[in-house]
């Protein structure tokens, strides 16, 4: 126990170490965690038993992270993403993957079988680090992030077959066709249980535990339906990531959809953070020495690779910038490709020296992954200058441009809906009370969402930076001056329209760089005096 304290202790503190004196450089902590993970590995002996119980907790990580991808993507949604999932996505892992194959086994004398594992397992792209990097830039539903994300979709979804593939490979008794059926018809179950009995079943659910009016028992629930939807997919041989992804596309048609995003981030990045950690445990020093000029001519050879077929038919569908910055996004080699390896090899498909300079490339191509998004606008530049007139855009999916902010469904958030809808203007309304928005949508209000604006990540969602004014219409101070530290925290400048019912609160939230501040007791009291002064005694 002392032993597992103190490496728990150490981590933290490397950890942290690490990211303080990265972030200065602005060096994203998705590096920081791998050194950590390197550094904490040179430091302690690892038995494999911790390294299987870390890499189980890791994977929670990925599967949160799907789970708040899914959020982002209702039904509705993917309809209208096929063919960024279905057209890009499919082209991109069957082109890549066959041409990752031919070279294996022309190039470098692989078995077919061999080849055609760690071909398609080199077509995958690393779902964590650029959907974290995206979500961290506010480009994930950008031009590139909206193609992005939907080649990852896809990604995931190939990783079934890709498994399957492994198991007809080394099966001696089963025959293809059965596991065909068999994959096929554990696909249709799962796809039952979790999204119509989900869609049936969730809402009332969370309306049930919402009742309780606590924040603890609501997140409890909400971790709930994230793990048992990831084992009903795991115990029907699909990944946890998988079932955690249609859970969150289940629960984005409801309204609980932003609360629920907002309250799992924290959790979702400490159990990425851990992911980190573990790929950075599985560097092998005396590997990269021993095959150092192999693993950097793979490196470059296989990133180059995606990347140029990437944007060969990329090209034909979207613009050049937007084809050449899809490309550089997903050049590098996933997470998932690291499980496929570890499968294959434990069933004797390629060799252990195969395996760990396939590991060394794989993690080296994440690491430098970071720094490409970073600078990908820059890098983009160089081969296509971003045009100077306007031109169309891509329509952000969940975004909203030049739109007015409403935080609170009270009386006055009530009037001043009502007024905004009169004059057809672009507004969103922010209520943390799920009474008033019940009430609210079955009144017909299209444009109220269940968030509570005193969560960055909620204002960041609704794109608080380019709205044309943000009005803070609540009763309570201190969420009043919590709301606005975190609309300051954004841009000083933001058109922020601020309601008080005194002089104390108004002083409250004085430093803080608010446009207008509305006393509503000031107005109240000029209006009294008004009406007296207009009156006429007869």
């Amino acid at each position: 126990m002392e032993h597992i304290l103190l490496i728990l202790i150490a981590t933290i503190t490397i950890s942290t170490i690490i990211n303080v004196f990265l972030k200065k450089f602005d060096i994203p902590t998705v590096i920081g965690y791998i050194f950590t993970g390197l550094i904490t590995m040179q430091i302690f002996d690892f038995g494999l038993h911790s390294q299987e119980t870390l890499s189980h907790l890791a994977e929670f990580g990925i599967v949160f992270l799907m789970f708040t991808i899914g959020l982002e993507f209702s039904i509705g949604h993917m309809k209208s993403m096929k063919r960024e999932v279905f057209v890009y996505g499919a082209l991109q892992v069957l082109l890549s993957g066959f041409v990752f194959t031919f070279i294996s086994h022309h190039f470098f004398n692989l078995e077919v079988k061999s080849a055609i594992v760690i071909g398609f397992a080199l077509a995958l792209s690393s779902t964590a680090i650029v959907l974290k990097v995206l979500n961290e830039k506010n480009q994930i539903h950008s031009g590139y992030g909206r193609v992005a994300v939907g080649i990852l979709i896809f990604q995931d979804l190939a990783v079934i077959p890709m498994l399957l593939m492994i198991s007809i490979f080394t099966s001696d008794n089963s025959s293809v066709s059965e596991l065909l059926i068999s994959t096929l018809v554990s696909a249709i179950v799962v796809f039952l249980i979790l999204f119509f009995v989900g869609k049936f079943f969730i809402e009332r659910f969370f309306d049930w535990v919402i009742s309780s009016n606590s924040e603890e028992i609501f997140l409890g629930a909400v971790m709930l339906t994230v793990i048992a939807s990831s084992v009903v997919a795991e115990l029907f041989g699909f990944s946890f990531s998988l079932g955690a992804f249609i859970a969150g596309m289940t629960i984005a048609e409801t309204k609980f959809r932003y609360k629920i995003e907002a309250d799992l981030v924290p959790f979702r990045d400490i159990l990425l953070g851990v992911f980190f950690v573990t790929i950075g445990m599985q560097i092998d020093p005396t590997i990269v020495i021993k095959y150092g000029f192999v693993i950097l001519g793979l490196l470059f050879a296989i990133m180059l690779i995606k990347a140029v077929i990437m944007f060969s038919y990329l090209r034909y569908f979207v613009q050049n910038r937007t084809a050449i910055k899809s490309s550089l996004a997903l050049m590098q080699v996933g997470e998932f490709a690291l499980a496929i390896f570890a499968l294959a090899f434990s069933n004797g498909l390629i060799s252990s020296d195969v395996n760990q300079i396939m590991i060394m490339t794989v993690v080296l191509s994440m690491v430098l992954t970071p720094f490409i998004l970073n600078n990908i606008k820059s890098i983009a530049n160089i081969m296509f200058k971003e045009p100077t007139k306007l031109r169309d855009r891509a329509i952000k999916s969940t975004g909203y441009q030049n739109h007015i902010i409403i935080c609170g469904y009270g009386p006055i958030g009530k009037r001043l809906a009502k007024k905004f809808k009169e004059k057809n203007l672009l507004y969103v309304i922010l209520e943390h009370d799920i009474k008033l928005v019940d009430s609210a949508i079955e009144n017909g209000e299209k444009s109220i969402f269940l968030a509570n604006a005193a969560q960055k990540s909620v204002l960041e969602h609704f794109n608080v930076k380019n709205s044309l004014a943000v009005i803070v219409a609540i009763s309570n101070e201190h969420q009043i001056r919590l709301i606005c530290e975190n609309i300051n925290s954004f841009d000083a400048n933001i058109n922020t329209i601020v309601k008080v019912k005194n002089d104390s609160e108004a002083e409250s939230i004085k430093d803080l760089n608010i446009k207008h501040i509305v006393n509503s007791r000031d107005i109240i009291s000029d209006i009294l005096v008004q009406r007296a002064l207009e009156c006429r005694l007869d």
